[in-house]
């Protein structure tokens, strides 16, 4: 397993060096002031490969503050001002070779980075060929090409004077129809302006760009700062295969309508987004899915939490309730898309925007990478259920029972909407579903008896999509999965509608309804009688309603990481299911392919509640009764797991799924 991660790692070699991965040049860290000393880990070489740590208050007003290897440890800069950078007699920050450490007393009250008790966001960018780049300058009032290691041509250039108050100047290369002669301010709501000496007339090369003799880009003897991002278009340079570029630069027209949305094909899932209307006076706006870009239901709005930043302002964190600020914004498996009338997205103009993908671009290498279990917290509540990664599904399972919703759902993509598996009811709402942490998800109470099995997003493990239905035909919706999907759940979120299972032990002319304990039975209309593939899978009638929003969660076997699979009882003890692993089952689901909820429930057990050799801790996503605890079900090895007669029935058939 190591090895081929490696490999796939490896190849992406001509992204800057061997090993590279998204994970490895871009972070959004989320983090709670305490207006003292700490340190954010993020998993991002600046120490030695260099590159810029962006950090905003999100929950009242602040700057938005910039500190890059290229100036120093005791310098900042504001992108909603004109200021000089800001420098200190110490050092404010320290760059590491695993994020950054905020130093003790380096704060600057409201306008900082670390007031206490008050919510960030920070956005770090590693310098890597044909990703970021960060050049110094010294002007001279002659148009001047200003060498660059981007290693490909830049689809946005930022450019800032340092010694004297000026404009931020932006480049973007599909700003008009000749963007080397035109430009746009950070720091403004400015629309497109017209000027030679920004650029001197000269469109950026793999290798240079030109600055004229602008105050703002070229003036003697002025410093200058320049943050220079990609623009990959697909040549295969980042990552294993030719459509893994991480980062792009582009336009979309508005068409200010509720009723005809946008698709932006960027040939990769977005986790961040920076847009803004270069036609009209507007805010640039900011966007990210660890603090919330959400897939909502057809319609105005409702049911998004997206919440945005503008560079521009100082003002806190909008959400979709904001008439000024984007209200959707949703990501799909190959870009986005634009829904909706209201907010500064979608309005008549050409709006330019800079898009990095959604990583990691390698497969896990161990389960404990990508899932985890773990109990309610009680206090502190934030998050309630920790795990080691940002999670993106997560089932909130209660052991005491009698409670209709206890076993709830919901994932990163549907933010505070929740859905319950043992009902086909419509989705609901809790602003305690929270995903906005690095580590760990949910915020406000749970009692001790609630427990949590999270997923995170990865290659050949496990994958989220959100769609919209075109009802009355089949269609095949996309995802990134990388590996035909072997389970696939299916749920419509604003209406009742069951839960459609697919496995690949039965095949796509038959289903099983995870709110039920039935069993696979034949028919053609939630797949369409067609098998998943690598790329995407096909829903038909059942899973495709017309204009209704559904979820779906595809799940695979890695080696060494999951297993989905099956088998025939034989009414033994201590049959061993071998998974392939060396540290044996966290979390085991099984199915016998009967109906009734005696025998064909969803039966689930963790190591938490304990997967042990004696009577183990059973509940079922199908119904709310409370855990079985009597009964010995499975128990452990460290190849799987085994199962006893309870659910080895002889000549009776069964799915499972566990992960390492």
């Amino acid at each position: 397993m190591a090895t081929k991660k490696k490999m796939l790692e490896a190849a992406a070699g001509g992204a800057g060096g061997a090993g590279l991965n998204i994970t490895d040049v871009f972070s959004t860290y989320l983090y709670e002031g305490n207006g003292s000393a700490r340190t954010i880990t993020n998993g991002i070489d600046l120490a030695t490969e260099g590159g810029l740590w962006w950090s905003k208050q999100r929950t009242s007003t602040g700057n938005h503050t910039l500190f890059s290897t290229a100036r120093g440890a005791n310098r900042f800069l504001n992108t909603n001002t004109t200021g000089v950078d800001s420098a200190g007699g110490s050092d404010y920050i320290s760059f590491n070779t695993d994020g950054i450490s905020i130093l003790s007393g380096a704060n600057s009250g409201n306008s900082g980075w670390n007031t206490s008790y008050q919510d960030y966001t920070s956005w770090t960018f590693r310098k890597a060929k044909k990703f970021f780049d960060v050049v110094t300058y010294t002007g001279n009032s002659v148009t001047t090409a200003i060498s660059h290691d981007l290693g490909s041509t830049p689809g946005m250039i930022l450019v800032k004077r340092t010694d004297t108050a000026a404009a931020w100047t932006v480049y973007h290369r599909s700003n008009t129809a000749a963007p080397e002669t035109d430009y746009l301010v950070l720091n403004t709501t400015a629309a497109t302006a017209d000027y030679n000496g920004m650029w001197g007339d000269t469109a950026p090369t793999d290798t240079h760009f030109t600055v004229g003799n602008a105050l703002e880009t070229n003036a003697s003897p002025g410093t200058y700062i320049a943050y220079l991002f990609a623009h990959n278009n697909s040549d295969g340079e980042f990552g294993p295969d030719s459509d893994q570029d991480i980062i792009k630069c582009g336009s979309y027209e508005g068409n200010d309508s509720n009723t005809t949305e946008i698709n932006i094909n960027l040939g990769f899932e977005p986790q961040w987004l920076l847009i803004k209307n270069a036609d009209l006076a507007r805010s640039w706006t900011i966007v990210d899915v660890m603090r919330g870009l959400t897939y909502g239901p057809a319609g105005s709005g409702a049911g998004t939490t997206d919440r945005a930043l503008s560079p521009n302002l100082t003002a806190s964190e909008e959400t979709a309730s904001s008439s000024s600020v984007v209200t959707r914004v949703d990501p799909t498996p190959t870009g986005f898309a634009i829904r909706g009338k209201s907010g500064i997205c979608n309005e008549f103009g050409t709006h330019i925007y800079m898009a990095i993908r959604r990583g990691p671009l390698a497969p896990p290498e161990a389960g404990t990478e990508v899932f985890k279990v773990s109990a309610a917290s009680g206090s502190p509540y934030n998050p309630n259920f920790a795990a080691p990664f940002s999670v993106d599904m997560a089932i909130q399972l209660r052991t005491q029972g009698g409670v209709a919703s206890y076993a709830r759902n919901g994932s990163r993509l549907t933010g505070t909407d929740y859905l319950v598996t043992s009902s086909a009811v419509a989705a609901g709402t809790s602003s305690n579903w929270q995903w906005d942490y690095n580590e760990g998800f949910f915020s406000g109470g749970a009692s001790g008896t609630a427990y949590a099995p999270m997923w995170k997003r990865a290659p050949s493990f496990f994958d989220v999509v959100a769609y919209t239905g075109t009802a009355p035909t089949s269609r095949t919706v996309d995802h990134n999965l990388g590996v035909a999907p072997e389970m696939i759940w299916v749920k419509v979120r604003e209406t009742t509608g069951a839960w459609y299972i697919y496995h690949s032990a039965y095949g796509a002319t038959k289903y099983s309804l995870l709110n039920t304990a039935q069993t696979f039975d034949t028919g053609a209309q939630p797949w369409a009688d067609t098998a998943p593939t690598d790329t995407n899978f096909t829903v038909g009638s059942w899973n495709n309603g017309n204009g209704n929003a559904y979820i779906a969660y595809l799940f695979a076997s890695l080696d060494g990481v999951s297993k989905l699979g099956s088998y025939t009882g034989d009414s033994t003890n201590n049959r061993l299911i071998d998974c392939g692993f060396t540290g044996g089952a966290r979390f085991v689901l099984i199915k016998q392919n009967i109906s009734g909820d005696t025998y064909g429930s969803w039966y689930v057990w963790d190591s938490v509640r304990g997967i042990v050799s004696g009577n183990d801790s059973r509940l079922s996503l199908n119904n709310t009764s409370a855990q079985n605890t009597v009964l010995d079900d499975i128990d452990p090895n460290s190849s799987g797991f085994e199962v006893n007669i309870s659910v080895n029935d002889n000549n009776k058939e069964y799915i499972y799924y566990a992960i390492a």
